[in-house]
């Protein structure tokens, strides 16, 4: 059967294509706690509509359950994204603690919360994107997603960008004063070489580079960055690419065999094949605290 896929994914026509990135948006932003959602909100749908591309946003219901954030959810439906299921509390599925009935209603409380919204796609993105530990629990969650006409949104390209950006809220607490361009060039510089990594792996593994999907996050620094991040990719020679276009893609459609489920699709594809040397999880703050230290950010 792996070799069926492989000789299907390289022959195409999406195959022939450079290297080529969309993005999506996991959680949504609250403005009963976050106090420049809003703001953060437009900035975000801005540097979208600045190059006509379309997005998908995945919120999570228990930060966007308020009149104010279901307007912040319809901006982005307005605007011609899409709008998937991120759970309605960010429920761990590879978590022993976390009992798959449990998952299943948290999935089907957050679609009944935003399934009215126009734009709204039958498209999970696993929080933590955990798929589960145990072959039981993810295969039955993928008989039920089967059953319920649901598809994983899986990502070729994790970044730990939540992380860049609590440390950047840290760093302009400190520093209200300072130019931005340090802290602009370490994220721009990390997303690059996260990028470069997962096309690394795609390479190895199926002999192409894939239409990349990265995860963000609707947060303060893709707020204040994200207009650079698609310049840089750009810049670069990267194609940017619609949403919906690059989940076209057949690897987007796998479910690999793998434990733990879940992580870039990219890697659990690279775990398939055997590939040495990959950490778990993929990312994590645990890999750029100290980075971000050595730079004073």
């Amino acid at each position: 059967m792996k070799f069926v896929f492989l000789v299907v994914v390289l022959i195409s026509p999406i195959s022939l294509c450079a290297q080529s990135v969309a993005f999506t948006f996991d959680d949504g932003l609250d403005p009963l706690t976050q106090e420049k959602a809003a703001e953060w909100n437009q900035a975000i749908l801005d540097a979208l509509a600045e190059v006509e591309l379309q997005s998908i946003l995945f919120p999570i219901g228990r930060k966007v359950d308020s009149a104010a954030g279901m307007e912040l959810v319809r901006a982005w439906s307005e605007a011609g994204h899409s709008i998937g299921n991120h759970t309605y509390t960010h429920m761990n599925l590879g978590s022993r603690r976390t009992i798959l009935e449990d998952f299943i209603a948290d999935v089907e409380k957050n679609e009944a919360l935003l399934s009215n919204v126009p734009g709204w796609v039958n498209l999970l993105r696993f929080p933590l994107l955990k798929e589960g530990e145990t072959v039981a629990k993810r295969d039955l969650f993928r008989h039920w997603m089967s059953a319920h006409d649901y598809r994983a949104a899986p990502v070729s390209i994790d970044s730990s960008d939540w992380y860049y950006s609590s440390r950047y809220l840290s760093w302009r607490a400190r520093n209200p004063e300072a130019e931005l361009d340090a802290f602009r060039c370490a994220y721009l510089d990390h997303l690059w070489n996260r990028a470069n990594y997962y096309d690394s792996l795609s390479q190895q593994v199926l002999d192409r580079s894939i239409p990349h999907i990265i995860l963000l996050h609707t947060n303060a620094i893709n707020a204040a960055f994200f207009a650079d991040v698609i310049a840089m990719f750009r810049e670069k020679g990267w194609r940017i690419i619609h949403a919906e276009d690059a989940f076209a893609d057949p690897v987007y459609h796998l479910a690999p065999d793998v434990l733990p489920a879940g992580e870039s699709i990219l890697w659990s594809l690279a775990k398939l094949e055997g590939v040495a040397d990959l950490r778990y999880p993929a990312e994590a703050s645990v890999y750029e605290e100290p980075i971000l230290d050595s730079l004073g950010l």
